[in-house]
């Protein structure tokens, strides 16, 4: 058997790897890397692209999609932190239309919280300009 190391690979919705691999080939901003075991510890970010992991006793690479993040290696291993990540096999069957209706679903919900945001802090504003006019009234009504 060939030497390993453990993987993962995490993003912001699920954790999409988490077990060994001979090696992870990854995206990095400068260029692709290929991590093997025993790799010197590293840190880098990533731009969008495939990462590659060649797990023991399988023939086919497991591939990953991601669309940038965080690649860290450390004596225990390797740790990639993806903002949005889909698995190739998730693509082939289908599930990327589902995690495209639920993330339009997600961008309209935020919209409407940062629109109702917005106009708390328009209501908390006129609410403060309303009661300084208040107070100048009262006092120019003493006079």
């Amino acid at each position: 058997m060939a030497m390993t190391m453990h993987v993962d690979i995490v993003s912001i919705e699920e954790s999409l790897f988490s077990g060994l691999a001979e090696f992870v080939v990854a995206p990095a901003e400068m260029g692709e890397v290929c991590i093997y075991p025993m790799h010197a510890p590293m840190l880098t970010r990533l731009k969008a692209g495939v990462i590659r992991l060649k797990i023991p006793f399988q023939t086919q690479e497991l591939v990953i999609y991601v669309s940038s993040g965080i690649l860290e290696v450390v004596r225990q291993g390797v740790t990639i932190l993806s903002d949005i990540a889909i698995r190739e096999t998730d693509i082939k069957t289908g599930k990327l239309e589902e995690k495209n209706r639920q993330a339009a679903a997600a961008v309209k919900n935020y919209v409407s919280a940062l629109e109702y945001a917005r106009l708390e802090v328009e209501l908390a504003r006129s609410l403060a300009l309303m009661k300084g006019t208040e107070r100048l009234l009262k006092g120019k009504n003493r006079i």
